[in-house]
């Protein structure tokens, strides 16, 4: 089983928001996930991400592989390199 952190999405047409979540790579994006560890809004200037760091971090040791708009979530919060 291959885990993931990606983007659940969340919202209205044209107002998108997220959650940050962990779920098995076969899931559909907005289907069963394992996790809830954050939120993304997009719509707010400058854009606002809360994470739990401490689940992320434990997701991240335990060899789950975020997406790439996740990684780049994580790296400007500064919980990946």
């Amino acid at each position: 089983m291959a885990v993931k952190i990606r983007l659940r999405r969340m919202g209205k047409k044209r107002a998108p928001f997220y959650r940050i979540v962990v779920a098995d790579s076969r899931n559909k994006r907005d289907g069963a996930a394992i996790a809830e560890i954050g939120t993304y809004d997009p719509n707010v200037e400058p854009a606002a991400v809360k994470v739990d760091e401490e689940a992320a971090k434990k997701w991240l040791a335990n060899g789950a592989q975020p997406t790439e708009v996740v990684a780049r979530l994580f790296k400007n919060a500064g919980i990946q390199k």
